[in-house]
């Protein structure tokens, strides 16, 4: 997928991920590809504010897709909606090089305890 990550807190998260090897046939960034870097950041912010009592599991992530795009770097940036002690959910827009919007998804997740770790 080539995420990299580039700002990591539970509140907030920022990545960049390349459109070549991310395209659907037609050659625009696959829509999966979005919820996958959507998904990336909204786990780590979640895994991020439970850690080291609890970890994330993805409960539900949806995704609207406003445009494509074909070419260039896509930017993800991830923002905490609430961070609870059991559930953690993000809003993340990706956006193009031009800054226009192409996804907006939301990711939730549970906070598990950790195996040998009180909860």
């Amino acid at each position: 997928m080539g995420i990299e990550i580039l700002e990591a807190t539970p509140e907030r998260l920022v990545a960049t991920m390349p459109v070549e090897g991310n395209q659907q046939i037609a050659g625009l960034l696959h829509g999966g590809a979005s919820c996958v870097l959507a998904e990336t950041l909204g786990s780590i912010g979640a895994t991020l504010h439970g850690w080291p009592h609890s970890l994330a599991v993805g409960l539900d992530i949806n995704a609207t897709h406003h445009r494509s795009a074909t070419s260039g770097v896509v930017t993800g940036t991830a923002t905490a909606i609430t961070l609870g002690r059991t559930i953690a959910s993000h809003e993340v827009v990706v956006t193009d090089e031009d800054g226009r919007r192409l996804c907006t998804a939301r990711i939730t997740n549970l906070l598990r305890p950790r195996p040998g770790r009180p909860g």
